[in-house]
């Protein structure tokens, strides 16, 4: 019979340096602490702690639980008039404390996910200037790169930063170029860490490259707040780059680095540059190939195609289509031996030109040449539009990345479903009203037949009588996952081999193995189990690898288990233990990660 985790937890693993068992020292008092956000409880703080940590006559008598916090934090959120409005809201609270902020999105992450994270936290980013309190995370500037080391070294010791997110705001969540706006995204990433995989909230550091902005509008607004410059690029823009990660690499050597949403012929250059130095990562290129790979996965299995013999037409080949591509080229490697080149022959790109070709090399991105084929192969074939390309290929895989609404045609979809059995189909384009299909459409017209995921949420679809769940590839299943063992064992660097452990680890929870009715990949509420899973699988590949710098990790999958979740940040109150100054750490006086720029309102970027 397996031993329950927290029991595992609390038996074996409190010794571990990113333990959350047992009280926390705290060298904070009175006012002060209750401007820690980290540390603050509120009404909830014990009466012991009242007295210890000289809290009396700061607050009001009555001592609440953090349930009864959540009920009356939640009717305040409720009474917001907006979507907005409730996104600011909830940036207010996190200033004010986090676990309180955590545990109230925790306990209501399907309504409250698309305020915090997208569409919501896009508003809020293109409105940044305007809605500005007070600044929060690392602001570098082009325009003084020699000071990029020292702003780093303000947000703790080498040992206090765990994950940073950084991002220069060229291509936000579909919104384009957002300047210094993009800060927000960076602290957006890194709520979805701590909420879906436990990362210590104050172990975090987002950071804003701002190398100026090409949206007039920003340029023409007196209260935007950052450089207002055209934005730069070339080799100024590179060596600033480079500083950042080796400024980053010195202060925080075993920090994991997310790369996020950079632009278009950035994005991709950068993230083959460092991985092969750093473990880092890029969502936009890498999460969402992961989780689209999972869904695959997991429809490979229910309709008996091999790898070896799988043919995948990927329809939009910019930075989502082409991250993708990559994944499953990586993926058919690693599962049947064969060469990249070779995988890379099973999967055809089509982009605006129609199918990609040598003779096109010239207007292709970096991201696309391994993808373009032989002229000689297609002489005299129709390859200009998707059809032609599906009467040829003859696909057992489709996917949509192209935001061209109804490009999966009724014609399309028969076409592709004449020659396989079960043909998947994943329209992944966002928002909604950009998706190449409907999933009800996509069952109508091949007699429910159909494997679909798609890229935003969709109601069930009835067919036959019955009701089918439709998967959603949210990238927030699998990248926190990653981090977090990326995190536990501080693995040097992040190569496709442990990406892919992690996206079978991923597909081995889907739902649709157990019920034909529910969908190909794990919902969003259930993220925080399956990021104990992708961790431990990253884990293990990394040790196998011999990338892990943290030694003594359990071999055992029960024990491995309850070492991951020991070391899960939890939204829950921890004791207090008071420390002299004198004796503390900068965690326990409110001094690093997060907690420096949090508790200080005149902080100045």
């Amino acid at each position: 019979m397996a031993t329950h985790p927290k029991e595992v937890k609390s038996r074996k693993y409190g010794h571990l340096p990113l333990s959350t068992s047992g009280p926390q020292d705290c060298a904070l008092t009175g006012s002060a602490l209750l401007r820690t956000p980290y540390f603050n409880k509120g009404s909830a703080f014990t009466k012991e702690e009242r007295k210890t940590f000289k809290l009396h006559g700061l607050l009001p008598p009555h001592i609440q639980s953090l349930d009864e916090q959540v009920q009356r934090a939640y009717e305040q959120y409720s009474s917001r008039p907006s979507d907005l409005a409730k996104n600011t809201f909830m940036t207010s609270m996190q200033e004010q404390n986090e676990v309180l902020y955590y545990k109230l999105i925790h306990d209501h992450l399907k309504e409250m996910f698309s305020i915090i994270y997208t569409p919501t936290e896009g508003d809020a980013i293109q409105n940044y200037s305007r809605l500005f309190r007070r600044p929060e995370g690392c602001f570098l500037n082009i325009e003084d790169a020699d000071r990029v080391e020292d702003n780093l070294n303000q947000w703790g010791n080498p040992e206090d930063i765990d994950i940073i997110v950084v991002s220069d705001g060229e291509q936000i969540l579909g919104i384009g170029d957002q300047g210094v706006g993009a800060i927000l995204i960076s602290i957006a990433k890194l709520v979805l860490y701590v909420l879906c995989a436990g990362i210590h909230p104050a172990r975090t550091l987002p950071v804003v490259l701002d190398c100026g902005t090409n949206n007039q509008e920003l340029l023409d607004d007196d209260l935007y707040l950052g450089l207002h410059q055209r934005r730069v690029t070339g080799e100024k823009y590179d060596s600033f780059v480079s500083a950042f990660v080796e400024a980053a690499r010195k202060r925080y050597p075993k920090a994991y680095i997310h790369f996020e949403d950079f632009g278009l012929h950035n994005a991709r250059r950068i993230l083959d540059k460092y991985t092969p130095q750093i473990a880092c990562f890029n969502d936009d290129v890498q999460g969402t190939g992961c989780v689209t790979l999972a869904g695959i996965m997991t429809s490979l299995k229910i309709s008996g195609v091999k790898w070896d013999d799988v043919r995948i037409v990927m329809f939009g080949s910019g930075t989502a289509g082409t991250g993708i591509a990559d994944q499953i080229m990586d993926a058919i490697a690693v599962e049947t031996g064969k060469s990249k080149e070779d995988a890379g022959l099973q999967i055809w790109c089509v982009d605006k030109p129609g199918l990609l070709l040598q003779s096109m090399k010239d207007d292709l991105t970096p991201a696309q040449h391994p993808y373009a084929r032989h002229d000689d192969d297609w002489r005299g074939k129709d390859h200009g539009d998707l059809l032609s390309v599906i009467k040829e290929v003859k696909p057992h895989v489709l996917i949509g990345t192209s935001t061209k609404p109804g490009a999966f045609t009724k014609e399309v979809v028969q076409e592709m479903a004449k020659h396989v059995e079960r043909p998947i189909i994943f329209p992944l384009s966002n928002p909604t009203r950009l998706h190449e299909a409907k999933p009800q459409d996509l069952f109508d017209w091949t007699d429910g037949k159909a494997l679909v995921a798609t890229g935003s949420p969709f109601p069930p679809v009835e067919h036959k009588g019955k009701k089918y769940e439709i998967a959603e590839c949210n990238n927030s299943v699998t990248f926190p996952g990653i981090g977090l063992g990326a995190v536990l064992s501080r693995t040097r660097l992040m190569p496709p081999s442990l990406l892919v452990a992690a996206v079978r680890a991923l597909a081995s929870t889907a739902p649709a193995l157990q019920d034909p009715t529910a969908g190909l990949l794990p919902d969003v509420t259930d993220v925080r189990e399956i990021s104990v899973q992708i961790a431990k699988a990253v884990i293990q590949a990394a040790v196998k690898e011999d990338l892990n710098q943290v030694k003594d990790i359990p071999t055992d999958e029960e024990e491995l288990e309850g070492w991951i979740r020991e070391q899960m940040w939890d939204p829950i109150y921890r004791e207090l233990k008071y420390v002299p100054e004198s004796q503390a750490t900068p965690f326990a006086k409110g001094e690093a990660g997060m907690g420096t720029v949090r508790r200080s309102a005149t902080f100045s970027s």
